[in-house]
């Protein structure tokens, strides 16, 4: 991906509150069910930061966020790259009421460019990832409250 490319955005309603989904996104135990278990430890704290590893075949990639904005209960902003590889992007995950009960937006703005001969830094891997993880992972463990 490049700094070039448009955002990657991907929405989706939940039947649970704001505040329900807001705690599915940003609490511990929650991240641990829908998005990575090896998240060590998270909070949605300005100036937070987080690393884990995790395998992809050969590669091994150390997922680096730090917390560069908050407005509890309805934004947080992730700064997400990986030490070792180019590349680096803003991850924005935004909570609203709908007319189902709440959505999530969320955004990936790369930043800097993605170092172009990784297979997982490619666009399509990213479109199809957050899509699993919001469309489906997410979308499943909610359904299961």
């Amino acid at each position: 991906m490049k700094i070039t490319d448009p955002p990657i955005i991907v929405e989706e309603s939940f039947d649970v509150s704001q505040e329900t989904l807001w705690k599915v996104i940003t609490k511990l135990d929650h991240m641990h069910k829908w998005f990575f278990d090896s998240i060590p430890a998270f909070e949605p704290v300005l100036g937070f930061e987080t690393s884990f590893i995790l395998s992809a075949g050969e590669r091994e990639f150390d997922h680096t966020w730090k917390i560069i904005e908050v407005v509890e209960g309805a934004k947080i902003v992730y700064d997400w790259h990986y030490p070792g590889y180019e590349g680096r992007a803003h991850v924005i995950f935004e909570v609203a009421e709908d007319e189902n009960g709440s959505k999530i937006v969320l955004t990936n703005i790369t930043t800097e460019d993605w170092q172009q001969d990784i297979p997982e830094f490619k666009r399509e891997s990213a479109i199809g990832g957050w899509n699993y993880f919001i469309k489906q992972s997410l979308k499943n463990y909610i359904a299961e409250l």
